[in-house]
């Protein structure tokens, strides 16, 4: 009996997609259109398992991650991270800075940044790393073909569908896939009346053409994108408002990690305006003026847009082939990354199952995994882990507070505030917290929160638990480093399992 899982064109067990046929032997045919991280990394799988890949994309690999979003913006955010570290704790352990800075009439910054050189250094790297990218899937035996692609309708008798492929100067070629992936990514959304030109009003991919800090940024928007920015900038110097349509930053996120948050960016300058959605944004000579939904106008010297993204799905022929979009424009696709047309499946933020690079790339390798017949598992999403790339940053993974609170999970929760963790108390930071989710029952670890500095690194050992069905007893049973920050997972799994044994 077939799998539920099973493809729709099986290939030979083990892996090999060629097979003899006579004497002629078949070779799997894959196009990918698209080069980011469900992209490329779907092409080094493809490869690796003997199939002729070609990968379609007209930017260069590695897609907006590398070159207008992660990338970019964690390259910005290291900057911002030193800036904050030093600004925030360079008195408390005794750092003597011995120059004129700041004057005595008026109150400055010890140290300032130059916003051209570091742009510039983010465009070297994330240029430098889409070229990584470019080689490892040529040496792996995949092509790169630079030009929009657009599936074409129907399928050939054997199966086989066609992709078109136009080049910049117009020309065509014409490619016939036994699969074709289509991971084409998203871009960011725009309100009619907050049109982006590039110089004074901005969205996420522009600012890297910046050469001078804003003096007054205006940051529209408060999700993920909108918070990253603006905390950046505000460590960099900029005098920020962030305007959010919600009653916190980050809604999203878990609401004691947004609250720490919040009051992080208050204390140190911000000027967060909560229930307050931008209707419009426009240039006043040198200056760009927001007028609100409620009338209410605020200036700055720049502006920037972080209002979501629109997924890239729109005239490359995939309704017409039979590929089933929702209302959002996002692709459906079930846990292997199949679509609704056969021979055809999607990876990454086009299909709007997680706007993370990690899940774009899994979604990828799935979809090579499962049609070429090597063994797949399909995408747990419970098992991923994100971050939110702040200061202090929030990572997280598993089942969360809403679910708890929703009764979606039955869980005990321990949240233990890094004030009492000793190596944080050494190294000067007051802010964050580890929270750990774990079942009443078996006291396995179901999820955990962690809000410190470096907490997508923290939440690693947070992640095998949550993978493995590990219990709290085990993780406080492991060593960990005196003093570390990790200790302090250590600690909450302890109290946990204490108060799992009180209970039984």
């Amino acid at each position: 009996m077939r799998s539920w899982y099973s493809g729709f064109e099986r290939r030979p067990p083990g892996g090999n997609p060629a097979r003899a046929c006579g004497t002629m032997e078949y070779v799997t045919r894959i196009v990918i259109i698209g080069g980011g991280p469900g992209g490329y990394e779907a092409a080094l799988v493809g490869a690796s398992l003997g199939a002729e890949v070609t990968v379609v994309d007209c930017d260069g690999l590695g897609g907006a991650s590398v070159l207008t979003d992660c990338v970019p913006s964690k390259t910005l955010i290291a900057t911002a991270e030193v800036m904050t570290t030093f600004d925030s704790s360079y008195d408390e352990l005794g750092i003597i800075v011995e120059d004129d800075t700041p004057p005595v009439d008026r109150p400055a910054r010890v140290v300032g940044v130059d916003l051209g050189k570091v742009n510039r250094r983010v465009k070297r790297l994330a240029l430098a790393q889409s070229h990584d990218i470019t080689a490892s899937v040529t040496r792996a035996g995949g092509r790169v073909l630079r030009g929009r692609g657009r599936l074409e309708p129907g399928q050939s008798p054997d199966g086989s569908r066609t992709v078109t492929v136009t080049s910049a100067d117009g020309t065509e070629e014409t490619l016939t896939a036994d699969a074709v992936l289509i991971a084409t990514g998203a871009h960011p959304r725009e309100i009619p009346d907050a049109q982006p030109d590039g110089e004074r009003i901005l969205n996420w991919t522009q600012v890297y053409d910046l050469d001078e800090l804003p003096e007054e940024l205006i940051v529209v928007g408060s999700g993920v994108t909108g918070a990253e920015f603006a905390g950046a900038y505000q460590a960099l110097g900029s005098r920020v408002t962030l305007v959010s349509s919600r009653d916190r930053v980050l809604p999203g996120e878990d609401p004691d990690a947004a609250a720490v948050l919040e009051d992080v960016f208050r204390r140190r300058g911000m000027n967060v305006m909560a229930r307050s959605r931008a209707a419009s944004a426009k240039r006043v000579g040198d200056r760009v003026e927001v007028t609100l939904s409620d009338g209410r106008t605020i200036t700055g010297s720049h502006c920037l847009m972080a209002v979501g993204s629109i997924p890239n799905t729109a005239g490359i022929g995939l309704e017409e082939a039979g590929v089933r979009l929702k209302e959002s424009g996002h692709i459906w696709t079930d846990k292997v990354s199949r679509t609704s047309a056969p021979g055809v499946y999607a990876a990454g933020d086009c299909t709007g199952v997680l706007a993370l690079a990690s899940v774009a790339a899994m979604q990828g390798r799935i979809a090579m995994y499962h049609f070429l017949g090597d063994a797949v598992t399909p995408l747990n999403l419970k098992a991923v882990s994100a971050n939110v790339f702040t200061d202090p940053e929030i990572a997280t993974v598993g089942y969360s507070q809403a679910d708890v609170d929703a009764g979606r999970i039955d869980a005990r929760v321990v949240k233990l505030p890094l004030l009492r963790n000793p190596r944080a108390k050494m190294q000067g930071i007051r802010d964050g917290f580890v929270k750990l989710f774990c079942r009443p029952g078996t006291g396995i670890v179901v999820g955990g929160v962690v809000v410190s500095p470096r907490a997508s690194e923290l939440i690693h050992p947070i992640s095998i638990a949550v993978d493995n069905n590990l219990t709290v007893e085990q993780i406080a049973s492991a060593f960990t480093v005196y003093p570390s920050l990790s200790g302090s997972i250590a600690e909450v799994a302890r109290q946990l399992h204490t108060r799992k044994m009180s209970s039984e």
